[in-house]
């Protein structure tokens, strides 16, 4: 199951959608952007630049974990 850690702001909603669309499992994490939890420690070993939206795919390319980074990204990556 993919970790989708995002605010609903338009960049997070697009993977949502792209998320639902394709069929794939996802669970959602709120990262309040509002209240700087995107400089958090925790969100930036997902996101090195603390930008919205990441997801985490703990089955990524050769089975390996892999989190995947910025709106564009994610959509190809996806």
């Amino acid at each position: 199951m993919i970790d989708l850690y995002y605010w609903p702001t338009p960049n997070g909603w697009k993977i949502s959608i792209m998320l639902e669309e394709c069929g794939l499992p996802y669970t959602t994490h709120l990262v309040n952007i509002g209240k700087g939890e995107q400089f958090k420690p925790e969100f930036l070993a997902l996101s090195p630049n603390n930008r919205m939206p990441a997801i985490v795919d703990p089955d990524g390319p050769g089975g390996a974990p892999i989190s995947v980074f910025e709106s564009g990204a994610i959509l190809r990556y996806l």
